[in-house]
C-alpha cells in the first residue's frame, strides 16, 4: 500500500486526537495512527491533524508533521508568529525529539548511530534513496529498550538529529532492522507482522515560543 502518493485514500480514522498541553500559544497533541497530518489533494483525504484542530482553533498550524502510519506527540502553533518562532526552532535542530518502535530481528549493539544521506526516489515516488550523491545528511541514534522473541523483534528509543521525510524507516531498513507494519521499506514478512506501523512519536523538547522556558512533553507508547 502506497499511503502517501496522490492516488491514495485513507481509510477512515475512528480514534480521536487527545490533548496533552494547551495554553494560548501552542498545543501539544496525541496523533492517531492512520491520521493525515495534513489533509491530501485527493478530496476524499480531507480528514486530516490539520482538518479536525482548525474546527476549534482556526488560528492552528503544524509545526511540524508525522507520518500517516506514524503516531505520537505533534507540536501546534495558535498564531503566525509562534508557527514562526516554532519552524526556526526546528531548522535549527534545537528541538529534541524521541520515537519508540519496534524493529524486526535482534538489534546486536545496546546503542549505535545510523548515518546514511537520504535524497528523494524521483522514479518512485513517494520513496526515498539512501544516496551519497544526492543525498541530504542524516543522522538517527538509537538505544535498545528490550528483545522481543518469536519471532526476534528488538524494542529501540530513536533520537533523530536530524528530519528528513522517512527518515527513520529507511535508516532502520539499511542497517538491516525494518520496523514492524511498514509498507514502505519493509519486507512482505515485516508488513504483515504488524496492523500497523510501529512507531510512535514519545516525547519532545523545545523552548517555548514566548515564555522562552524548554519544555518536555511525554506521550505513551501504545505497543
Amino acid at each position: 500500500m502506497n499511503n502517501s502518493g496522490d492516488d491514495f485514500i485513507a481509510p477512515a480514522c475512528h480514534e480521536q486526537i487527545s490533548l496533552l498541553f494547551q495554553d494560548e500559544h501552542i498545543l501539544l497533541i496525541n496523533k492517531p495512527s492512520g491520521l493525515l497530518s495534513l489533509s491530501g489533494k485527493n478530496p476524499l483525504n480531507k480528514d486530516s491533524v490539520h482538518f479536525r484542530l482548525v474546527q476549534s482553533y482556526p488560528q492552528a498550524t503544524l509545526a511540524h508533521r508525522l507520518d500517516f502510519g506514524t503516531s505520537g506527540i505533534m507540536l501546534v502553533a495558535l498564531s503566525k508568529v509562534v508557527n514562526a518562532e516554532l519552524t526556526r526552532q526546528f531548522q535549527n535542530r534545537t528541538v529534541a525529539k524521541t520515537y519508540i518502535s519496534i524493529l524486526m530481528g535482534t538489534v546486536a549493539n545496546d546503542s549505535g548511530e545510523i548515518v546514511a544521506p537520504i535524497a528523494k526516489d524521483k522514479a518512485n515516488f513517494p520513496l526515498q534513496k539512501i544516496c551519497a550523491d544526492e543525498g541530504k545528511y542524516a543522522a538517527s541514534r538509537y538505544q535498545v529498550i528490550n528483545h522481543l522473541q518469536n519471532p526476534s523483534r528488538t524494542r529501540v528509543a530513536f533520537t533523530p538529529s536530524t528530519g528528513r521525510t522517512h527518515q527513520l524507516r529507511i535508516h532502520s531498513r539499511e542497517f538491516g532492522h525494518p520496523i514492524l507494519g511498514c509498507d514502505l521499506y519493509g519486507s512482505p514478512q515485516t508488513h504483515a507482522l504488524a496492523e500497523r506501523l510501529l512507531l510512535h512519536a514519545d516525547s519532545l523538547s523545545f523552548e517555548h515560543p514566548v515564555s522562552r522556558q524548554r519544555m518536555t512533553v511525554q506521550c505513551p507508547c501504545p505497543f
